[in-house]
């Protein structure tokens, strides 16, 4: 059940404004955000057992991040790991709409997919929506399809909006965003599909969930003169922080391959 609030060529001094939380079982093997020795103008974090990425941020001005689609029923066959479709987009040259274009997303289990350059963002689910390139604005993303009306993406899209609007859109403001472990009012549950006390937990911004929840809470400010400053904090299957990476570059400056990161 992860999460992305975003604010996309609505703010005076960053192109990107980006909060994310990644929430995954904590038995997958994954690395923390990193240079990748095998594309060095790439930053991101590594799922270990599929080899892809969940959001991927390039010194060559690209930006990607996928989240999986909310579904009950079993996919049948032998499905693609949808982190690959990050990894591809990041190390391409194609446009963002051109390369959504080109995905067969029959080969994945449902996805959301955000997909960004300097000029455009474009958004797409394989669950039905078209691929769409998105107006400047504040958005939110979840499971489900963008914008969707769930109370944890409301409530955090909302808040980014009084951060842009007062300016106080920063690393600090943006990781107490991510950080709410409050779950939504029990009358705003759905617990259609899930067992009540599973929804009301997966439906905190902040996941902690036994097996399951928070791995990673990441903020992402991208300037319009190309200067990233990208945040990653790391806990563990109690809700504690494990770890905080910083990095702090500038587009198209491309870093010497530290070969102890091989």
């Amino acid at each position: 059940m992860c999460l992305i609030v975003f604010c996309w060529h609505a703010h005076p001094e960053y192109r990107l404004v980006l909060a994310a939380n990644r929430d995954e079982y904590h038995a997958r093997p994954a690395r923390d955000a990193h240079w990748w020795p095998d594309l060095q103008h790439v930053l991101a974090g590594r799922d270990l057992q599929a080899g892809g990425s969940w959001l991927a941020v390039s010194r060559k001005g690209r930006f990607a991040t996928v989240t999986n689609y909310r579904e009950m029923q079993r996919s049948t066959g032998r499905l693609r790991s949808r982190g690959e479709i990050v990894s591809k987009f990041i190390g391409s040259d194609a446009s963002p709409r051109d390369f959504v274009s080109s995905i067969d997303g029959a080969k994945y289990a449902g996805y959301s997919l955000l997909a960004a350059d300097r000029r455009q963002m474009v958004y797409w689910s394989n669950r039905g929506q078209e691929p769409s390139v998105l107006d400047p604005g504040v958005y939110g993303l979840s499971n489900a399809d963008l914008d969707e009306a769930w109370p944890k993406v409301l409530r955090s899209r909302d808040t980014l909006k009084r951060l842009i609007d007062d300016g106080t859109a920063d690393e600090t403001s943006l990781m107490r965003l991510l950080a709410d472990r409050t779950p939504a009012p029990v009358d705003e549950i759905d617990s259609s599909q899930l067992p009540f006390p599973l929804a009301r937990a997966l439906s905190a911004p902040f996941i902690v969930s036994g097996e399951y929840g928070t791995r990673c809470s990441t903020t992402l400010l991208w300037s319009y003169d190309d200067n990233v400053e990208f945040c990653e904090r790391n806990f563990d299957s109690s809700g504690e922080l494990a770890g905080t990476r910083r990095f702090r570059f500038r587009m198209d400056d491309l870093p010497e391959l530290d070969p102890r990161s091989a």
